[in-house]
């Protein structure tokens, strides 16, 4: 039974982590505060110094190089995985990743909500054991500070579709947690920085 550890929204902040044991890290975005290719750098060390056999990685808001320059990027992180509506098997997971969200003032990987993200999620595939996004869908982790609801709706309907077996995010910092929705285990894994543990999944 493969053990997943997941993290999200470290922001520069790794270090501070102490990780559990496992077959897999997953980072779920937001590695960095500002995505420089400096700041990427350093996360790409840390994360191929930590023991997990497999390293898989999706870019958030913050990590603008990677849609900015993302050939150089990528370079960064050689001996990792990193997905970008792309799919890998690793330790007998089937794993896609995705690091697009609804717009979100005037960060990287924003997409309007409707028509032109929906493209972003008919790409997911059925059959998957772990979706990765980097924001919430509509209705779980997605409570902010002010009461407001910011998750996707489409994403919502295409989980209902793709049945995976775990849906893990981050973005929202406030609302971390787990979920059922139907077969489909939700988590928003954030770390908030260093705040919060990694969340570790048995699958």
């Amino acid at each position: 039974m493969p053990r997943v550890v997941a993290i999200a929204d470290t922001h520069g902040e790794h270090a501070r982590l102490t990780l559990p044991e496992g077959d897999v890290l997953i980072h779920a975005g937001d590695l960095t505060q500002r995505g420089t290719l400096p700041q990427l750098e350093q996360v790409a060390d840390w994360l191929r110094a930590q023991p997990h056999a497999h390293k898989v990685i999706i870019a958030g808001n913050h990590d603008f190089a990677f849609q900015r320059e993302p050939a150089a990027a990528r370079a960064l992180f050689h001996g990792l995985t990193y997905l970008e509506d792309a799919e890998v098997t690793v330790a007998g997971l089937r794993i896609w990743g995705t690091p697009w969200q609804p717009w979100f003032h005037n960060w990287a990987f924003n997409l309007h909500r409707g028509a032109e993200i929906d493209t972003k999620w008919k790409l997911i595939p059925e059959g998957l054991d772990v979706l990765i996004t980097h924001g919430p869908p509509a209705g779980f982790g997605d409570l902010v500070h002010d009461g407001e609801r910011v998750g996707c709706e489409d994403l919502l309907r295409h989980l209902g579709r793709v049945k995976p077996k775990l849906h893990l995010f981050g973005h929202i910092h406030e609302d971390r947690g787990e979920w059922p929705f139907g077969p489909t285990r939700i988590i928003n894994c954030t770390t908030s920085e260093a705040a919060f543990p990694a969340a570790v999944i048995d699958l």
